[in-house]
């Protein structure tokens, strides 16, 4: 019994390490950090926020109920805001942060290979198939969002710009990685403004969007059981006799190839630079015209395999090992929790529950029209308004429908970058 109880403390993971490895390397750097010995450097940047990012995320991730609201990105998130504002982070741990965050810009970095990535990793079958079958739904489901949205908040006395870009957009726009991120460099490429400030301005949204899209879709689980003709019990399209529509998206088995990964490094760098190029032709936001690009490219499918298997591997490595750490620099750097705070007004909850219901709503009775059924396609449709992959497992564990991903994946990935995409490019021809 000890020597089972000793194997499972051991076996037991801190982000990417043995919990024992992580308490002797967490130990080290708090020291490091309170006698304020921290290079400021890339160095001591990665090393405050993968101690702190991997430590809240699993923390977030072993929580009861919170775990299955996106509780690692909530805690990775606001705990470090906390202790900012409890002044209870000393000024070396904050400049090394600082350090890798805003002037290497690892932000950037991060995004460039999680966009790339996650496009040119998709299943191309999915990408082209599970479009038409998913378009029509979300993109009437989007823009009837953001009208009910956005009329809710001019109604409740709010402004209808503010409203539009800053309340409605994010829980539409797909996550944080993927959505949010992306967001705030085009938002921030417009109006000159840092896009970490931006960031902490659009966040709440999404995770207050990503809660309701969770019990909204416990919900319609529930009425699909009380009502079986409504329901396909985990089956999206209704399907004739002998018909089959196959959109599972393929395992990648191989193993994992570094000089592969390297080429998605360069790849995803090529295409950040593109879009920074046809910023400079055109005008338009950079990192919105990469996910253009990326699209285009995996669309008309003339990236080498390899190298779409190679982006795909790093987007898997960047996002399984940096998303809490950098939500924990986000916290620590770019989300004052007084600004938070204040943004949380019952007006606010009640635009972004309005925005959750209206896509929802929308994709179950759209759905009478498009030969599916109507409770797998408001659970898709929820997932619009999730906080990206993590929302879209969220929503699909708590319903029992862990198949419908793929669909799920094309409502989040492409509902989200079209989000994106056609709103920044509203946001500009308004400012």
């Amino acid at each position: 019994m000890d020597l089972k109880e000793k194997k499972g403390w051991q076996t037991f993971h801190v982000g990417s390490v043995p919990l024992p490895v992580y308490l002797v390397l967490s130990l080290v750097i708090l020291v490091t950090a309170y006698l304020e010995q921290l290079p400021v450097n890339m160095l001591g940047g990665f090393a405050v926020i993968l101690t702190m990012g991997w430590f809240l995320g699993t923390l977030g991730a072993n929580i009861p109920y919170l775990k299955n609201f996106g509780g690692p990105a909530i805690m990775s998130l606001l705990i470090p805001s906390i202790l900012v504002f409890l002044n209870l982070i000393n000024d070396n741990v904050l400049q090394s942060a600082d350090m890798l965050m805003k002037q290497a810009n690892f932000l950037y970095f991060y995004i460039a290979c999680l966009v790339c990535g996650s496009i040119l990793g998709m299943n191309r079958k999915i990408l082209v198939q599970g479009l038409m079958k998913m378009i029509i739904p979300m993109m009437i489901g989007m823009v009837l969002a953001m009208g009910v949205g956005t009329l809710v908040g001019v109604l409740l006395g709010m402004d209808w710009k503010h409203t539009l870009f800053f309340v409605v957009t994010p829980v539409l726009a797909g996550g944080i990685g993927e959505g949010i991120l992306p967001l705030s460099l085009g938002y921030s490429q417009i109006t000159g403004m840092g896009s970490e400030q931006l960031v902490g301005q659009l966040i709440p949204a999404t995770i207050i969007g990503n809660f309701f899209a969770i019990g909204c879709s416990a919900f319609i689980s529930r009425l699909g059981e009380k009502k079986p003709h409504l329901s396909g019990k985990g089956q999206l399209v209704k399907q004739k006799p002998g018909e089959e529509i196959d959109l599972e998206e393929e395992e990648d088995k191989s193993p994992i190839d570094v000089k592969l990964m390297g080429a998605g490094v360069l790849t995803a760098c090529t295409l950040f630079i593109t879009g920074g190029l046809l910023q400079h032709l055109t005008g338009f936001p950079g990192p919105v015209l990469m996910i253009v690009v990326a699209a285009a490219l995996k669309y008309i499918n003339v990236v080498p395999a390899e190298t779409q298997r190679g982006s795909k591997q790093l987007y898997k490595f960047i996002s399984g090992n940096f998303t809490f750490p950098l939500m924990a620099g986000l916290g620590l750097l770019y989300i004052p929790l007084k600004d938070v705070v204040g943004v949380l007004t019952w007006q606010y909850f009640l635009v972004v529950i309005s925005t959750v219901l209206t896509v929802i709503t929308t994709g179950f009775f759209v759905s009478k029209f498009m030969n599916m059924y109507p409770v797998e396609a408001a659970i898709i449709s929820a997932c619009q308004s999730g906080m990206g992959g993590t929302g879209d497992v969220a929503i699909l564990s708590t319903t029992d429908r862990m198949n419908l991903m793929p669909f799920a994946q094309v409502a989040t990935r492409l509902g989200g970058a079209i989000t994106v995409i056609s709103m920044t490019f509203i946001f500009r021809l308004i400012f």
